[in-house]
């Protein structure tokens, strides 16, 4: 493998969007939480806003030891933002409208619509981590990377399971829930497509 020199101020950008991801991503999980009604899913994302909790201390630390500022605004961080917030308020409209059942399918959209950059993210902060020349940073990232990611896959992968079930079940058809990926434990894009295709035995 070639290594190469980041470009420092995309990826400064990059780290500033994942922290914002990751507040965002506090605020998606307080809404999606409030609207969830399968209690193994409630519990669900407790744990994911913990984790989440965790993500926004090792991006902190990320940036003491780049000396960067994590109050810093950036363009991209305004947009992710405005995404979480956005999130949050069709939530809240699902809620408002009535149905439980609808709003907890809503909420279960919003939280992959979020976890699809944050999972991106790390993927991002992982790649530099393996292909950076600067060595104390490469350590760093990869450091950060392989304490997070698992988590990510997680977060992505058992949500989409999620979401398709209770739809399937709202649909009349019978679901599986917990989904596969729950039960297997999924955490990356073979594992969750192999999970999904062993869905009907589990029925």
């Amino acid at each position: 493998m070639t290594l190469h020199k980041a470009n420092t101020e995309q990826l400064h950008e990059l780290l500033y969007q994942a922290l914002e991801t990751e507040l965002g991503g506090e605020q998606v999980y307080k809404a999606a939480i409030s609207c969830a009604k399968n209690a193994d899913l409630k519990k669900e994302w407790e744990g994911y806003l913990e984790e989440t909790l965790t993500h926004q201390q090792v991006l902190k630390s990320i940036f003491e030891e780049l000396a960067l500022d994590p109050a810093k605004q950036t363009p991209g961080r305004q947009v992710l933002k405005q995404i979480a917030s956005a999130l949050v308020k069709a939530m809240d409209l699902a809620k408002q409208a009535g149905d439980p059942k609808a709003a907890e399918l809503v909420a279960s959209e919003c939280v992959i619509l979020a976890e699809t950059k944050d999972h991106l993210n790390w993927q991002l902060i992982g790649l530099v981590g393996e292909q950076s020349k600067d060595k104390k940073l490469a350590a760093l990232l990869k450091q950060a990377h392989d304490a997070v990611a698992p988590d990510e896959g997680h977060h992505l992968y058992h949500t989409q399971g999620w979401s398709r079930e209770l739809w399937i079940q709202s649909l009349g058809f019978p679901a599986v829930l917990p989904p596969p990926e729950e039960q297997k434990q999924v955490e990356t894009p073979i594992g969750a497509s192999r999970a999904e295709q062993q869905r009907s035995k589990l029925l």
